[in-house]
């Protein structure tokens, strides 16, 4: 991706090295008022999670991480531009979110979280938290090296705010809340997905706009929506899968929506709840 010498959000909030300490006097685990599934939406469940200790960076640590630090900036300012343009298409005005960066441990609107729960988007307060030891991890855990893996992860954060502002996430937790656990776990599933393919419809106008991307940006995008989707992650980690219990779609699912908005650039088609499409 095209971004050093872009412009940079004024929405970031650098709270790096702020967290990581230990509640309560060290004694016990952190209750997380959340529980986001790597790349989630509106957390709704609690997770249990201990605090550790920051561990001191090198020199060398310290200015990657700062890099990313400004590489996340810049694709949240590309995330306004776009999507102040297609709000007012829309005859609507868009809000900007704000974007925490975070260190192991943070506080949200929604509740407590930890490192282990990934970026994502609280609507109470209408920010996106990233812990960026997340793009290490995209590039070993998951195998999704390149920059572009990264924007995909924060447009599709971003594209959680745009449902928030629409309506569409006060709707599905209605919807949630009435609903079985397999129907409230559909509806996590296609609100993911209508996620990821807002994560294409900011690359398709951001591209058509700003000629952003290079060779291959696409294709780290489709990587990482592969290797995070529900199916892959549940053989991965306890050796089947429980369709059921999916809460973010299957991969092939996540590179289909993400890959049509992409193509498309048109939010009217990435209707997921009532598509007979993946």
């Amino acid at each position: 991706m095209l971004w050093k010498g872009r412009r940079e959000s004024s929405n970031v909030e650098d709270a790096r090295g702020s967290g990581g300490k230990i509640i309560g006097g060290g004694i016990g685990a952190i209750v997380i008022a959340v529980i986001i599934y790597f790349l989630g939406g509106d957390p709704s469940a609690v997770l249990q999670q201990g605090a550790t200790q920051a561990v001191p960076q090198t020199e060398q640590q310290k200015a990657a991480e700062d890099e990313a630090a400004h590489f996340v900036s810049v694709v949240l300012a590309e995330t306004e531009d776009v999507w102040h343009r297609l709000f007012n298409d829309m005859g609507k005005e868009y809000r900007e979110p704000k974007l925490r960066l975070f260190t192991q441990y943070t506080e949200s609107g929604c509740g407590s979280a930890g490192v282990s729960a990934g970026p994502f988007y609280c609507s109470e307060d209408e920010k996106v938290y990233i812990d960026l030891s997340f793009y290490d991890e995209l590039k070993t855990r998951f195998h999704s090296p390149g920059d572009f893996a990264m924007a995909y992860v924060v447009a599709h954060e971003v594209g959680h705010h745009v449902q928030n502002l629409l309506g569409i996430t006060d709707k599905v937790n209605r919807l949630r809340s009435q609903s079985s656990k397999e129907e409230a776990n559909r509806l996590s599933v296609m609100l993911e997905l209508q996620a990821d393919f807002l994560a294409g419809v900011w690359a398709h106008h951001d591209q058509k706009m700003k000629k952003i991307l290079e060779a291959g940006d696409i294709d780290e995008a489709l990587n990482a929506a592969n290797a995070i989707g529900d199916d892959r992650l549940q053989m991965q980690s306890q050796g089947y899968v429980v369709p059921d219990a999916f809460t973010h779609g299957t991969s092939e699912q996540r590179m289909y929506w993400f890959k049509k908005g992409y193509e498309t650039g048109d939010i009217s088609q990435g209707d997921t709840f009532n598509s007979n499409e993946l």
